[in-house]
């Protein structure tokens, strides 16, 4: 995963074409977000550093259920890849006896 800002854009455009909103603001999260699902809001700390918001976001991606249905073909392709990261991370090698 690349830490730009071009690549933190392209995750929060993910957002901007989803039923989510998603905002930087200032609070105490244990975890530096919190996703409030009934409004479907996501607010990021606004005080973490570009990897930091990169990571949070990502984690709030894999975390949610987003709706592809108003995504372009490019953040559908990134949302598919980041949340296929997620399977690829839980997956163990099988063993041989």
């Amino acid at each position: 995963m690349k830490y730009t800002p071009q690549f933190l854009s392209k995750i929060e455009d993910i957002f901007a074409e989803s039923d989510y909103i998603l905002r930087y603001e200032k609070g105490n999260f244990k975890t530096g977000w919190c996703v409030l699902k009934e409004t479907k809001i996501v607010v990021v700390n606004k005080f973490l550093p570009l990897e930091g918001r990169i990571n949070s976001v990502v984690e709030i991606l894999r975390s949610v259920d987003l709706s592809t249905e108003k995504m372009t073909e490019k953040s559908k392709k990134l949302f598919s890849e980041l949340k296929g990261e997620e399977t690829k991370d839980k997956e163990t090698t099988p063993t041989t006896s």
